[in-house]
């Protein structure tokens, strides 16, 4: 079974790996933690444990039973790079997308010190997108990690954004997607971070996605940044394409 998924950039989600730990500031109020405690109370199996990591080797091949191509997020509700992990099991995770060559997949983690010692005994598919979470200046070191992988695509998620990221590395990356804390207890997002970020993207040449304003009503806010929708995705240089409603607005 596929899950479509609400998040403006991505079509579906994966979960091998669910439950995570905070590691970083941009952790502190973790809406996957929010969503599993709410399945958890609504009697869900795979979140019988909460928040919890636990590794759902049933859900493996699921990708491979999915004919039309689909844009893929690999872990929403956890992080493949988490130390509880096994490294057999991360091995296994990115065997089967060598094997599903029709879906792009997008990968994020805050454990950039993991995947960038794994990298060299990883596959690296062309139809993989690897991610780091870049939520304030305090993590550019995440972005040196992921330069040493050799993913086709790299890209940050600055989200939740908690800080101005002046002289942001972006050599070498692909792709930039910014957005606002959400949430009842959401942190205020800086406009100029966002423009100053946007303006750094377009400089260099790297597609911007802008995906909300956040707040506690992050449908009320929207995603408009100046007027306009930022909705830039990377050149794919031979990989599947996405599909019509996640091309370049």
């Amino acid at each position: 079974m596929s899950i479509d998924s609400s998040i403006e950039w991505t079509e579906s989600t994966w979960n091998p790996v669910t439950g995570c730990t905070k590691v970083s500031e941009g952790c502190d109020h973790c809406y996957a933690e929010r969503m599993a405690g709410r399945l958890q109370a609504m009697g869900a199996a795979r979140y019988r444990d909460g928040f919890q990591v636990t590794c759902h080797p049933e859900s493996l091949e699921l990708p491979l039973k999915w004919r039309s191509p689909r844009v893929v997020f690999v872990n929403s509700m956890g992080d493949l790079f988490h130390p509880e992990v096994p490294d057999a099991f991360i091995r296994q995770t990115f065997s089967i997308m060598v094997q599903a060559k029709q879906h792009v997949f997008q990968l994020l983690t805050k454990r950039s010190e993991r995947m960038r010692e794994m990298a060299p005994t990883l596959p690296w598919p062309r139809n993989l997108w690897m991610g780091v979470t870049v939520e304030s200046h305090l993590r550019y070191h995440r972005i040196d990690d992921l330069l040493r992988c050799p993913a086709p695509v790299r890209f940050l998620s600055c989200e939740p954004l908690l800080s101005a990221l002046p002289d942001i590395p972006l050599r070498g990356l692909h792709w930039v997607i910014a957005g606002g804390e959400s949430g009842p207890q959401a942190r205020p997002m800086n406009p100029q971070w966002v423009r100053q970020l946007r303006d750094t993207c377009v400089e260099a040449g790297v597609s911007f996605y802008f995906k909300q304003w956040g707040g506690p009503n992050k449908a009320k806010r929207g995603r408009l940044l100046d007027g306009q929708l930022w909705s830039q995705m990377p050149e794919l240089n031979g990989a599947h394409p996405v599909s019509k409603q996640m091309l370049l607005l």
